[in-house]
């Protein structure tokens, strides 16, 4: 089978570098919109008996919704099938509703369950993303075959060489709530390595009920040290923001942020200003240049290797666990 793939609306971009990673020519799509806000999506090459990608990264910016860019990607992935492609695979680097995946008050809905459903319902082989926000959720979710890809690596090797440059600072990786703690633990392991002197760890208690955030007590040691807070998702940025006063207020030398996706609310820019970080470090997942809130020192890791190396693997009947500690 030729593997093929496309690229829907606002993700071309990444697409085109993901699709330089693996060698090959991005596929040509029509995309069209009417008057009355409907549209349609096809492929304008054959695609029978092919092995297609459908690359879209569903989060709202300024131009489309989340909800206009799931319906898009259905919409192709169900025209993909009915044009015979032997196989198509939905590469979703942000998947929406992934946070949702579990009712917290009476009668709520469990969106990630019903988004699996959608993308299953058009005919989808495959789904491959990055960091959901429940690893149990997405894969108990999805009934066809999953990938969830870490952004861990990336970014650890995007730090470690301005921390090798500084052989005597000590540093603590901390989560900006109680729920990352997990994650942040693996990020700190993952950085001890790669830096090979001891990394500690510390977290900022956060509770959050009715949109009302509260709580701020630090827990750890983080005196004259860097930091690096570790986060999936950057969205407001308050969360980040009350953690690094925290830091900040304990005598913190110097505060990173570092999450897999940005997803920067209009007013992120300013209320992430306040946190004083040295840098705020995010993966393309998003493309920042569509977002309002998008932050000063922001610093953007490219995952379109990452991505490409998953579909060859996936493509070619390979292993992706041999790919390394990404997965």
């Amino acid at each position: 089978m030729t593997l093929k793939l496309f690229a829907i609306g606002a993700t071309h971009g990444y697409g085109e570098r993901v699709a330089r990673c693996l060698g090959i020519s991005l596929g040509q799509l029509e995309e069209r919109s009417f008057v009355d806000g409907e549209h349609k999506v096809r492929p304008l090459e054959n695609v029978r008996g092919d092995d297609v990608y459908v690359l879209h990264s569903l989060y709202g910016d300024a131009q489309q919704s989340v909800n206009d860019k799931l319906i898009r990607l259905l919409f192709l992935i169900g025209a993909l099938k009915d044009a015979g492609a032997a196989s198509v695979s939905a590469v979703v680097p942000y998947l929406c509703y992934a946070r949702k995946d579990r009712r917290t008050k009476s009668r709520d809905p469990v969106s990630t369950r019903y988004v699996a459903r959608l993308v299953e319902s058009v005919g989808a082989d495959r789904i491959i993303t990055m960091d959901v926000h429940n690893l149990a959720a997405y894969e108990n979710a999805f009934r066809i075959p999953n990938e969830n890809l870490q952004a861990r690596p990336l970014i650890v090797e995007a730090l470690s060489g301005r921390l090798l440059a500084e052989p005597g600072a000590q540093v603590t990786v901390l989560s900006p709530d109680l729920g990352g703690i997990k994650r942040a633990e693996s990020f700190r392991a993952a950085l001890e390595a790669r830096i090979g002197r001891r990394v500690e760890n510390a977290f900022v208690e956060k509770y959050r009920s009715a949109g009302v955030v509260s709580g701020g007590t630090l827990v750890g040691n983080v005196a004259d040290r860097i930091v690096i807070m570790v986060d999936d998702l950057i969205a407001s940025g308050t969360t980040l923001a009350r953690a690094a006063q925290a830091c900040r207020d304990a005598g913190a030398a110097t505060v990173y942020a570092a999450a897999s996706h940005g997803a920067f609310a209009p007013n992120a820019a300013d209320v992430l200003a306040a946190g004083g970080f040295a840098s705020i470090l995010v993966t393309d997942t998003i493309d920042a240049a569509h977002l309002r809130g998008a932050p000063a020192g922001l610093e953007v890791v490219s995952t379109a290797e990452l991505f490409a190396a998953v579909i060859r693997a996936v493509h070619d009947g390979g292993s992706i666990s041999a790919l390394g500690d990404a997965f």
